[in-house]
């Protein structure tokens, strides 16, 4: 078992602490962050389950820094997408760590999709964010290769490795960082929470903080709590594109508004290279990189959630679509070409997945807002997809805000 951090805290037998944050990905770094910053010497401790931090959602994805621009008005994500952004890149030129301010195309291949096009043009700006409107000539100033009717042009987007900022925030977090901590068993009294873990290591914390991604659910289950949603996998597959000069910065489709998913964009990236992708395909496991990989306890949670089976009949014709492009590279090369016409199939070289952790409630809906609850002594944040690593610096301030008012008036 690894132990890292400072400050306190005895990892003996066990461990006894103020809060107790339940994930080692980017969302539970930045609130342990976050409250050594509004609340210096509160005793934080972090139970990863993995060797170390950011090595599921945060550390597989495309690496962007999201402007806002896609989300409610007023929504969590839109407030904290914003502001997140802006913090992100200050965050990275204090700490040193890589980044790049590069903005986006937005670009419209149809013209079914032009007045959706013009719907986001509307909530960038109720949004605050900067919006710019281009014609089939503008957009192949931006980028030659690229085709499409009309496009907008989002400045405030931009990239960065999301795994090197999350090792700043453990480091910097000041909290015991406990790696191999896989929690087993949780136990909440009226004064503490007691929490253990399969290696039979025992933390005693005055309030706990969930922020477990692809197992939030589970982990509010076992603090004997019903959270109301199951997390359903979906994995999104990428590809390296060969020719990566086809490509100067970052191309995105028109949404679908019906989907939390953003479809299959072009991101070059911090070391040059273009990643295609992803798609958004049911994953037969909660950690399920491949199709090869299945876990029947996750498959068997999955099944019987009625959310499952009310999400697949309403979006099964979305779903078998995405499939297909899965299973199928030439679907999946014509997907691109929508965009980048000149793409081959030998271009397109399949690269590594991530699992995106969504929150899908009993009615079949599928979560589109942050998802953060309240319980005695206890934090559930219970959804967080993309764009929480953007986020993640105001998200963090928000939990550990809560915390602090849990572990004061408790």
């Amino acid at each position: 078992m690894q132990y890292a951090g400072v400050g306190g805290v005895s990892v003996g037998g066990g461990v006894d602490c103020d809060v107790l944050v339940i994930g080692g990905g980017i969302v539970g770094l930045s609130t342990a962050h976050a409250l050594s910053r509004l609340a210096p010497g509160t005793r934080v401790a972090v139970l990863e389950k993995e060797a170390g931090p950011a090595r599921h959602q945060t550390g597989r994805n495309s690496g962007v820094i999201h402007s806002g621009i896609y989300y409610r008005p007023g929504s969590l994500k839109a407030r904290f997408a914003v502001r997140g952004a802006a913090e992100m890149v200050k965050f990275c030129a204090e700490h040193g760590i890589a980044h790049e301010v590069t903005g986006k195309l937005i670009v419209a291949t149809e013209r079914a999709e032009l007045p959706r096009l013009h719907s986001l043009v509307q909530r960038g700006r109720e949004n605050g964010i900067p919006v710019r409107e281009l014609g089939p000539a503008q957009i192949a100033e931006y980028e030659p290769e690229i085709s499409g009717l009309a496009a907008i042009h989002v400045g405030t987007t931009g990239i960065v490795d999301y795994g090197q900022v999350a090792a700043q925030l453990a480091e910097s977090s000041g909290a015991e960082i406990v790696y191999g901590a896989e929690v087993d068993l949780i136990s909440r009294r009226s004064s503490a929470v007691a929490v253990r873990t399969t290696s039979g290591l025992v933390v005693r914390a005055k309030v706990l903080v969930n922020c477990a991604g692809l197992q939030c659910d589970r982990i509010a289950r076992l603090a004997g709590d019903d959270p109301g949603m199951r997390i359903i996998p979906f994995r999104g597959e990428y590809h390296d594109l060969a020719r990566p000069e086809l490509v100067r910065g970052l191309v995105y489709p028109v949404p679908d508004p019906a989907f939390p998913f953003l479809g299959v964009h072009l991101t070059r990236g911090i070391g040059g290279g273009v990643h295609v992708g992803p798609n958004a395909v049911p994953a037969l496991a909660r950690e399920g990189y491949d199709w090869a990989t299945v876990r029947p306890r996750d498959l068997a949670t999955e099944l019987a959630w009625p959310g499952s089976w009310r999400m697949a009949s309403r979006h099964w014709r979305y779903g078998a679509g995405e499939i297909h492009r899965s299973l199928s590279k030439r679907a999946f090369t014509d997907a691109v070409r929508r965009l980048l016409p000149g793409v081959t199939a030998a271009d397109l070289t399949p690269a590594g997945s991530g699992v995106r952790a969504q929150a899908v409630l009993r009615d079949g809906t599928l979560v589109d807002d942050f998802l953060i609850r309240e319980a005695p002594r206890t934090i559930h944040v219970l959804n967080a997809p993309s764009p929480a690593a953007t986020a993640s610096l105001p998200i963090g301030h928000e939990i550990a805000t809560r915390t602090l008012t849990t572990l004061h008036t408790s």
